[in-house]
């Protein structure tokens, strides 16, 4: 009998290695049709599973509260499963190279507890080559076992877009691979349990690993350019949404828009596929050339606003500016790599310490990460600048009579950057606002 029929008679285990953003839905989404081990080192998460709570809002309360996985920080409840699937994070260190501690760790956890017979699915973004040449030989020296004798591994990378609730695991076509066509199978009969949208069977681990790398580098490099023409366009005085929903008339014109690209993908994963490039040899032109466009754009934002500051005629210095939003992308609690940060940071190089509102993000993350304490949106009055910052469904809702109460009475001008373009801009172009967006 294979694994995938003992786990869907429920005479094995599927676990999750890792229980955030991406981890956590996937558990829940195995649960509903077979006995699932969910596992994260950090123990007051897995209290607040337990609780009911869903602390990054992915699939709701009710949901957590409901599902059949078992959540635990205890790495020993791992040889419960023979179905493993590694969903951690890989950022990049300070200088951009990949940080494969978070995958390292979780080999190593994982490799302590692994059972003869067993398969081990990573789901990371990763440069080609990882799974096999960093995290096997980790596996094989915490278990004693060998790779291809005693278990196997696969890989098959997460596609998950958190806060979004239209694609989703279950409705994304899923890639998978394995070592071999026997591993290759076995995973993807497993996945297909759950993802409707079915599966990819890519013809090798690195083919799946350089698929997803590429995904989101493609989406980097196309919002890049989006950024450049925002910046060449308002040079020109030209409004750069009104110039892309012309073009976008066009059958064949890509549908991307300038913006901050922060999170844990599209502002990451270009470098890992250039940190291996760089390994042979190869040294990026597009790819990291869009990435220094993009890491720019904070600082482009901040610069912005101090003009429109001078051009209102108030002092830069002490300037009271509100910023609407810090996660890294809307309708998500999320603010890991945000690149609102740069905003903020750049600001306080001109002598502005920003108020800073976000209901939907996680508050003491931020504080952890940043050092930034939140506001209610009723301390946001009294302002010579607002930036709009996150297209969250709260700030969407805001009409100009709430935004004008924002603002100090006395200012001739005020200020408003609106990085997401969320607001009409004719609206705001009476004579009393500088307005301005990418």
């Amino acid at each position: 009998m294979s694994l995938y029929e003992k786990i869907v008679k429920g005479e094995e285990k599927i676990s999750l290695v890792g229980l955030g953003y991406v981890g956590m839905p996937i558990a829940v989404a195995f649960a509903k049709k077979v006995k699932v081990v969910g596992f994260d080192l950090n123990a007051e998460k897995i209290a607040l599973y337990k609780k009911g709570i869903d602390p990054t809002k992915e699939v709701g309360d009710e949901v957590i509260g409901s599902t059949t996985v078992e959540f635990t920080s205890d790495a020993e409840k791992l040889k419960d499963a023979k179905f493993h699937i590694v969903a951690v994070p890989t950022p990049v260190n300070a200088d951009h190279t990949p940080d494969l501690t978070p995958v390292e760790g979780a080999s190593r956890i994982l490799g302590q507890n692994l059972k003869k017979g067993s398969i081990v699915v990573f789901e990371s973004t990763v440069y080609p080559g990882v799974t096999e040449e960093i995290c096997v030989p980790i596996l094989e020296k915490e278990s004693g076992l060998k790779c291809g004798t005693d278990f196997k591994i696969g890989y098959s990378p997460e596609r998950i877009n958190p806060g979004d609730k239209v694609h989703r695991l279950e409705t994304i076509t899923k890639i998978v691979s394995g070592m071999d066509e026997e591993t290759l199978e076995e995973v993807a009969k497993v996945y297909e349990l759950v993802v409707e949208a079915g599966v990819h069977r890519a013809e090798s681990i690195k083919v799946a690993e350089a698929a997803k790398v590429i995904e989101n580098s493609q989406r980097d490099i196309n919002i890049a350019f989006m950024n450049e023409l925002s910046i060449i366009f308002n040079k020109m005085g030209i409004d750069t949404q009104s110039v892309l929903k012309a073009a976008g008339t066009k059958w064949n014109f890509l549908n991307f828009y300038p913006g901050l690209v922060g999170g844990h993908c599209i502002g990451v994963d270009p470098y890992y596929l250039t940190y291996k490039a760089e390994q042979l040899g190869y040294h990026s032109q597009i790819i990291l050339s869009g990435r220094r466009i993009n890491d720019d754009m904070g600082k482009y934002v901040a610069e912005s606003l101090v003009k429109n500051l001078i051009r209102a005629d108030i002092p830069v210095k002490g300037a009271r500016v509100a910023i609407l939003g810090f996660t890294f992308k809307e309708n998500c609690p999320d603010t890991r790599n945000t690149k609102i940060i740069d905003i903020v940071n750049e600001l306080k190089e001109y002598g502005i310490d920003p108020l800073i509102t976000d209901e939907a993000a996680d508050a003491e993350e931020a504080k952890r990460l940043y050092g930034i304490e939140f506001v209610g949106r009723s301390s946001i009055k009294d302002m010579d600048a607002v930036i709009l910052a996150v297209a969250h469904e709260e700030f969407k809702e805001l009409g100009k009579t709430e935004i004008d109460r924002f603002y100090k009475a006395e200012n001739a001008r005020k200020v408003l950057l609106d990085i997401k373009g969320l607001l009409d801009r004719k609206e705001f172009e009476d004579g009393s606002y500088l307005y301005w967006r990418l």
